[in-house]
């Protein structure tokens, strides 16, 4: 493009200044750029085919697409789903297959791609199948999720790493040899700068190009004053997308495994990026009967409890009452044995279909249902001498079965031993019948 009027009156970003030209420049991923790693392998056999690169924003993924085209000597398309349409689609299309009749691939690159709908995504498997493309897609959402798996059988799916420390110093370096000028931060400054970039390749650049332009000549900014230089993201969060079935996951997982420090660590992270907190304690209230169960029957009196102090309270100081019960259920036994039990159970009654229950313990209140033996022989347990009768509750012709097994942990330890004893009182009361 050549120089217009206003030219030199805006410079590029930083982030299109230092941009790799090379796959070996790009920082981050050398799991998949590295000597021997796939799409390095891709490349040197000649053979490019089809995949999606899935990675969260600015680890590299329209870099890398971009250098691919340009080491393979294909024609580079590039679309984003976001502002493109059936039109813009079929117009690529037909560029390759023309393209293609002249002895030229095209490696066409999608942005967000998974902001496509299932009937466009269908539109890719033709032209991807007979070659006529080489689909790269980019999206930061799990493409098992939101890719038609037609067009997932057909594409590889290379996962791209968030930009670490050790990633985040070389655009650093990059940045100030580009400049010509030293970053005027001290050492804590700059690893606040990193993790305010969360993992965000472009978004640290962007940081410390507003870093650059704010800072007075031979200046050092402290950490204050960058504070109020630079306004904090939220963190990379989606409540409908995958991120926020990952941070659930996390925090059920570290309650499963007893860890309160972790726990608190995932609820902090919900609840800083913005997660509804009425979702949280919804499954905290689960957790609590589900994976806690009986081994703390307090456990789910707790979630009540802290349910109800957060909804008088709101937030923040109600987040206190939450927090407090996410160290409750880490801390408490575990035992799903009302969780197995039921599930169990559910798959027994629809064995059995309709069996009546037995006689006995069924009311009479009509001189019929007494003639047919309706209530004939029922035992009233409190009236026995040991408060247990131990009749059979379970439908005539069906077989006493086990459903609830206690463990030996909390609660549920006594639960078992009162179990055990009205087991052994049954057989003994059975034996005498006998």
């Amino acid at each position: 493009m050549s120089d217009t009027l206003f030219s030199g009156l805006t410079d590029k970003p930083l982030a299109d200044r230092i941009r790799p030209t090379t796959l070996s420049e790009v920082v981050g991923q050398s799991h998949l750029l590295g000597e021997k790693a796939p799409l390095i392998r891709m490349i040197r056999s000649g053979h490019l085919s089809s995949f999606i690169l899935w990675g969260p924003p600015g680890c590299g993924k329209t870099t890398i697409a971009r250098i691919l085209a340009q080491e393979t000597n294909l024609h580079f398309e590039s679309l984003s789903a976001v502002f493109s349409g059936v039109a813009d689609l079929r117009k690529v299309f037909d560029g390759a297959v023309s393209r293609r009749k002249m002895g030229q691939g095209t490696l066409l690159f999608v942005d967000e791609i998974h902001r496509f709908n299932r009937s466009q995504q269908d539109a890719f498997l033709p032209y991807v199948e007979d070659g006529t493309i080489i689909l790269v897609g980019a999206t930061t959402e799990n493409p098992s999720f939101e890719l038609n798996g037609a067009l997932l059988s057909r594409c590889k799916v290379y996962v791209l790493n968030r930009l670490d420390d050790e990633a985040l110093e070389l655009l650093l370096k990059r940045s100030e040899k580009a400049l010509g000028k030293t970053l005027p931060l001290d050492e804590v400054g700059k690893a606040y700068l990193k993790n305010l970039a969360d993992g965000d390749g472009r978004y640290f650049l962007n940081l410390v190009e507003a870093v650059f332009s704010y800072a007075e000549p031979n200046e050092i900014l402290d950490c204050q004053e960058l504070e109020s230089l630079l306004q904090k993201r939220l963190p990379n969060y989606d409540k409908s997308a995958e991120g926020h079935y990952n941070l659930i996951s996390a925090l059920h997982k570290s309650l499963r495994g007893s860890d309160p420090d972790a726990a608190l660590y995932w609820l902090a992270r919900m609840v800083v990026a913005g997660e509804d907190m009425k979702y949280i304690l919804r499954r905290l209230t689960r957790f609590a009967s589900e994976d806690v169960g009986l081994a703390d029957p307090m456990a789910l009196v707790q979630a009540h409890c802290a349910w109800d102090s957060y909804e008088r309270l709101g937030s923040p100081e109600g987040d206190l009452a939450v927090a407090g019960l996410v160290v409750y259920l880490a801390t408490a036994p575990k035992s799903i044995g009302v969780y197995r039990a039921w599930n169990e159970v559910k798959q027994v009654a629809v064995k059995t279909g309709s069996l009546m229950p037995p006689k006995h313990i069924l009311n009479a209140p009509t001189r019929l249902m007494s003639e047919l033996g309706y209530h004939k022989g029922y035992q009233y347990d409190p009236d026995t001498k040991d408060g247990f009768s131990g009749q059979n509750y379970f439908p005539e012709g069906m077989k006493r079965e086990t459903f609830y097994r206690p463990v030996e942990r909390g609660f549920e330890r006594e639960i078992k031993k009162r179990l055990n004893y009205w087991n052994e009182l049954r057989k003994k009361k059975q034996g005498l019948k006998e």
